[in-house]
């Protein structure tokens, strides 16, 4: 009987009523309506954080990674409840902070508590459950009948079932009638040996652009302490330089040593800056392109490689590889 690591850290699937709104309860909440008698498993349970998703933040992404890390050893999967909000991010930055994992890491969490007759929080978790017997080693997300890359998986509804899709890469997984069917061309190479390392630098900007944003907005983040930049650009890869003269202030930037990355506003598909005149502009000032991540990705990703990596440089080149799925490079 395979045995099963349950790493929970609140959110709305283990949510009650309080005066002030629905709350994390704890593991408890989950246990008491879990009813899962009929799983041929044995799991084990551990309470990791008691929060709101929108509470977890770079201190809890070290906490939750070295709690992945140390329940490699003794089991044949993990399973972390999480809040949907930012689930995103915390799957993103677990396939940069543990990298290898030697066995199935999947997060799932719910729309609806569990314990409301009418909640996804169930079988969102025997799905979860069903992906961490598989074998296949990664980190996923698993929601709504759907398996997905941890670095892929958006949540782009607020109260549907679907919450989540994967962005740009196809699920690794779907459940039907037949049960959890795999799809191992989109499985993640993970053959390397289990590493963990959650060195973070937190003074990342994510920057959505407007038409008519001030370019001084790029010297007000470097000087106020911005050792990176994240900006949303329009269309293939667009920012404006007439009249509001973006390139001149990513010159800065690159004076400053600060690294830009730059991605597309658009959800789906990839940037490309070589397309169009002020592409090549942003290029020419040195921008790093983030071609098809997801704006998670792309911070977490950012966040991981400037305490691992000297310099812009070094940045650039990390941004120019593959680590687990995160990124297509032709």
């Amino acid at each position: 009987m395979k045995k099963i690591l349950m790493l929970t850290t609140g959110g709305t699937i283990a949510s009650a009523p309080t005066e002030d709104g629905l709350a994390p309860q704890g593991s408890n909440e989950i246990l008491s309506h879990l009813g899962l008698a009929p799983m041929d498993f044995e799991l084990e349970v551990r309470e990791v954080l008691t929060l709101d998703s929108s509470n977890i933040q770079p201190e809890e992404w070290k906490i939750i990674a070295n709690a992945i890390y140390e329940g490699f050893e003794g089991f044949d999967g993990i399973v972390v409840t999480h809040g949907t909000d930012t689930m995103a991010y915390t799957a993103s930055m677990m396939t940069f902070m543990v990298q290898n994992p030697p066995i199935p890491v999947v997060f799932t969490g719910s729309q609806v508590p569990i314990s409301v007759p009418l909640t996804d929080g169930v079988f969102n978790l025997i799905s979860a459950f069903t992906m961490a017997m598989s074998g296949r080693r990664g980190i996923f997300v698993a929601f709504d009948r759907k398996i997905m890359l941890g670095c892929r998986a958006v949540k782009v509804r607020t109260s549907g079932f679907n919450a989540f899709e994967s962005v740009n890469y196809p699920p690794v997984g779907t459940i039907n009638s037949s049960g959890l069917v795999i799809h191992e061309e989109y499985l993640p190479d993970c053959s390397g040996e289990p590493t963990l390392n959650t060195n973070l630098e937190t003074e990342v900007f994510l920057l959505k652009l407007t038409p008519g944003t001030n370019p001084r907005i790029i010297d007000m983040l470097i000087d106020s302490g911005a050792k990176g930049i994240i900006i949303e650009a329009f269309g293939a890869g667009g920012l404006q330089f007439i009249r509001r003269d973006f390139t001149s202030r990513l010159q800065y930037a690159a004076e400053k040593g600060v690294p830009v990355v730059v991605c597309s506003q658009c959800l789906y598909e990839r940037s490309d800056f070589s397309v169009y005149e002020v592409g090549q502009k942003a290029l020419g000032s040195g921008v790093i392109q983030g071609y098809d991540m997801t704006s998670e990705a792309a911070v977490t990703k950012l966040m991981w490689a400037l305490a691992n990596t000297e310099g812009r440089e070094g940045v650039r080149e990390l941004f120019a590889k593959n680590l687990a799925g995160e990124i297509e490079i032709k």
